[in-house]
């Protein structure tokens, strides 16, 4: 089984529904889970060209995610772990809710609580731009956490949603760590010993989010894994640098895959370009890791910090 932490699979079935198609979810079942994700954060990602509409947006994305649920038979969406176990008892896959970027709240808790009562359960404070919570990797500035970003940390831990610090710039994680004691998660993230980009994380703050009990969730992403040959080597050699210098508890996968998306064709990790070479990279990770090491990083470490938190 697998939880993958991070899927921008809403934006694909929003644009399918859009275009006219129904039951994109079961239709494309073999192709996005292979019989291996059993467990997937289904992310709404705010694309640059919607930030000024990105609650409309947000809303109609997650719309289309729901609509198609309900045409589905093999999928559910889950709000916490039991759920969640009782999905994947039934042979189904259990989908949770995220938002990739604030941007739909806008600067509301109330929206915030909104989108919990249908269904959110990860927040990933930032995409790589600013929005009012606080700056991603990639803004000019480094301006850390707003005001109300602070207030959106502790309206999450009151609802129950899980904080992810993936995107967001270094001053920004270091504010979200002084205001949570929380575990918190980087749902698709590298080491950026291995691989120098901003979207990568020190190994001082992968040290930081192991503190709190939280995980790391390796990213396919290829200009994450390697600036020369991203290979699925190099994606393996992340895992393992994180696991040894901040335990396999710590250490979980996030794939991120963007092949589906319109200009990302081609994007990919050689010989991991998609969910057909999960096996592969299972073996791999059999040679490396005990079989309770395995377990772990493919499931059990995100399944701990969601059922401490939702």
């Amino acid at each position: 089984m697998i939880f993958d932490a991070h899927s921008d699979l809403p934006t694909f079935i929003y644009d399918e529904r859009k275009a006219g198609k129904t039951r994109v979810l079961e239709d494309n079942y073999g192709k996005f889970f292979n019989g291996w994700v059993s467990s997937r954060v289904m992310a709404i990602w705010t694309r640059p060209d919607k930030r000024k509409e990105a609650t409309v947006y947000g809303l109609e994305v997650l719309n289309a995610f729901l609509r198609d649920l309900e045409e589905s038979e093999r999928f559910e969406l889950v709000g916490n772990v039991g759920e969640m176990k009782k999905v994947i008892e039934e042979g189904k896959t259990a989908l949770w809710l995220g938002l990739e970027g604030g941007e739909p709240i806008g600067e509301s808790l109330d929206l915030l609580e909104v989108f919990y009562r249908l269904g959110l359960r990860v927040l990933t404070l930032t995409w790589s731009l600013r929005n009012a919570i606080g700056d991603g990797v990639f803004e000019r500035t480094n301006g850390g956490l707003t005001n109300f970003g602070v207030e959106v940390i502790g309206k999450a831990e009151e609802l129950g949603i899980v904080v992810d610090l993936s995107h967001i710039n270094e001053a920004g994680f270091w504010d979200a760590l002084d205001v949570t004691s929380f575990p918190v998660i980087a749902s698709h993230s590298n080491a950026r010993k291995l691989c120098d980009n901003r979207r990568n994380l020190t190994d001082e703050q992968l040290k930081a989010i192991a503190e709190r009990d939280g995980v790391v969730g390796a990213v396919a992403i290829p200009g994450f894994v390697d600036n020369e040959k991203p290979t699925l080597d190099k994606y393996l050699e992340h895992i393992t640098y994180m696991a040894d210098l901040i335990g396999y508890r710590h250490v979980g996968l996030g794939f991120d895959f963007v092949y589906y998306l319109k200009g990302w064709s081609g994007k990919s990790v050689e010989g991991f370009e998609d969910e057909s070479k999960i096996p592969a990279l299972v073996k791999k990770l059999k040679e490396k890791f005990s079989e309770k090491e395995v377990k772990a990083i493919t499931f059990k470490n995100f399944e701990r910090v969601f059922e401490r938190i939702t």
